[in-house]
């Protein structure tokens, strides 16, 4: 019995040593916590009774060259609860569903849902915010924020884009400039105790929002506004799938104008322009939205046809395989290995020089040329005039030339090149080389964004595009403006003349992949003035019904157009020679 009191009392005092050590162990641990890591958990537990909003900064606007507003902000709201502080969950319910034309269930739903901040509804107009506000109804807020707002609604929609409820750009200019127009969001900071009320006697903190920059491009309202109304007029008066007409200046690049009617409402891009949202859903409401949202002008490829003779004919000026006088017979068609291609005048147009020849748009003759180059030193020219590349454009989506492989090319593969046949490309991208044939042999790069300026103006960067290398000896590009300018005065582009004015340009009519069906792609390219050109403009109609030559139809819009356009740009008359 005596011999179990020491080992009791070794059992106790090793209990007590432990107690001993946690103890201290828990103070060290204490003290560390209020010494060491006192700032962490301070700012832990303010985390804990701050409430955080977020303010969204306005987003720079989109100004044409003359300072029109193409994209703008609207003053909008966002209504939201904070649960923990709703006094009167019936009342704030009514009111709100009423205010905001929400059904009730709907709102009641969110009112009563338990989290930090639930939002009830965003993009409500400042009038129905205010009259929200106005209440002082416990526990819900009304925030301002902003919401894009296009002035003319579809005006350059596929140009200019369109933004999500997050405020950044989707597709477009909106969406290539996201970092120069996007701003920086604020927020707001409220103190709340343990249950989430907000403290009445502590001050609201607030960062304000900084506004994203505006976005100056080359685009003419004015401009824009004739190129759209020629675009519906024909494609009106042809029941056309769509038009697509493209206006720059081919000296420096700057894009004027660039249309793909029909455009969709850029205030509502939700809104299928043809078929109604209920009658698609899914994978196909998306494909249909992305199919609206597609610029043709830059997204879609497709054969030039005879558009595309300016390049053969440059290239074969600059090597020397033709001259203007050579001359040449076309019997209505030329076989080139075991195949008979033939001219669009299956009667033939005789005897005929090479200017003549470009006058008619003689497929035999082209061939000719094309064949004289040969394979090698053809495609030694699609590479040189950029064809093999991209343009460049500051437009998201730019789709490339799709063209054979050198290796696969023979004789009646170069042949249906040398007319623009059995290859693509986009319509961007043949006013580009057509304009570097023009403008002195210079390849340009096309754009819009010219200048960066601040919300009240200040000019911060002006945008400069490198002048690619020469493509194209400034002789035979002024043998080009000459030959493109008999096309217009005597031969088949000769329904875009205007008296007293030098007009340049190609006709083309092509048919639609697959062939056989029926369809065809009428165009021109006309430039102006013939002798020194200050304005060029593509117009391709998609699917015309009737009649579909592209000197009949597509000539006629590029004429209307400049008819508006020359004199609006100071581009006086000097006489037809």
């Amino acid at each position: 019995m005596e011999k179990t009191k020491p080992f009791h009392r070794r059992k106790i005092l090793l209990i007590f040593l432990c107690c001993v050590a946690a103890m201290l162990a828990l103070a060290g641990r204490l003290a560390y916590l209020m010494i060491v890591e006192s700032g962490y958990y301070a700012e832990l537990a303010k985390d804990l009774h701050e409430r955080e909003r977020s303010i969204k900064a306005a987003r720079g606007r989109i100004l044409d060259r003359n300072g029109v507003v193409l994209a703008d902000n609207r003053t909008v709201c966002t209504v939201s609860v904070i649960h923990s502080q709703i006094s009167d969950v019936d009342k704030v319910t009514e009111i709100l569903s009423t205010e905001l034309e929400m059904d009730e269930e709907t709102v009641r739903k969110r009112v009563e849902k338990v989290s930090s901040m639930e939002r009830i509804s965003s993009n409500v107009d400042k009038e129905t915010g205010d009259r929200i506000r106005g209440y002082d109804l416990d526990g819900v807020k009304v925030d301002e924020d902003y919401r894009r707002y296009y002035p003319y609604e579809s005006m350059a929609s596929k140009v200019l884009g369109f933004t999500g409820s997050d405020n950044q750009g989707i597709i477009g200019l909106e969406v290539r400039y996201e970092e120069v127009l996007a701003g920086t969001p604020g927020r707001i900071l409220t103190l709340t105790d343990a249950r989430g009320v907000e403290l009445e006697d502590t001050a609201e903190g607030r960062v304000e929002p900084v506004a994203g920059n505006d976005l100056v491009i080359s685009m003419d309202y004015n401009i824009q506004q004739y190129v759209e109304q020629a675009a519906y007029r024909v494609l009106e008066e042809k029941q056309a799938d769509s038009v697509s007409i493209l206006m720059k200046n081919p000296q420096n690049g700057e894009i004027y104008a660039m249309t793909n009617v029909p455009e969709f409402d850029l205030n509502d891009p939700y809104t299928l322009t043809e078929l109604t949202a209920s009658a698609l859903s899914g994978e196909a409401l998306q494909n249909a939205l992305n199919q609206m949202w597609r610029n043709g002008c830059i997204n879609d490829t497709y054969e030039p046809g005879s558009t595309f003779k300016i390049i053969t004919a440059a290239a074969g000026l600059e090597e020397g395989v033709v001259t203007l006088e050579d001359t040449f017979f076309c019997p209505g068609y030329k076989i080139v290995d075991d195949r008979r291609i033939r001219c669009h005048k299956t009667a033939g147009h005789g005897a005929e020089t090479f200017l003549e020849a470009a006058q008619n748009s003689c497929n035999p003759v082209f061939i000719e040329v094309g064949l004289r180059l040969g394979v090698d030193r053809y495609f030694d020219y699609f590479d040189q005039f950029g064809l093999n590349d991209k343009t460049g454009i500051d437009l998201p989506g730019e789709a490339a030339t799709i063209m054979h492989q050198k290796e696969n090319v023979g004789q009646v593969e170069l042949a249906t090149i040398s007319f623009g046949q059995s290859f693509q490309i986009t319509p961007l991208q043949l006013i580009t080389t057509a304009s570097s044939i023009v403008n002195g042999g210079i390849r340009i790069t096309p754009h819009f964004g010219m200048s960066v300026r601040s919300e009240d103006g200040t000019l911060l960067e002006v945008y400069q595009y490198e002048d690619n290398s020469r493509i194209l000896s400034e002789e035979t590009s002024e043998t080009m403006r000459y030959l493109l300018e008999q096309v217009v005065d005597g031969g088949s582009g000769k329904n875009a003349s205007i008296e007293g004015y030098r007009i340049g340009g190609k006709t083309a009519t092509s048919e639609t992949l697959p062939r056989g069906q029926g369809k065809y792609i009428s165009s021109f390219i006309g430039f102006a003035p013939a002798e020194d050109p200050q304005v060029i403009c593509l117009c391709v109609i998609n699917n015309p019904q009737g009649t579909y030559y592209g000197g009949t139809i597509a000539a006629p819009v590029v004429k209307d157009i400049f008819e508006n356009v020359l004199p609006y740009l100071g581009i006086e008359k000097t006489g037809n020679l």
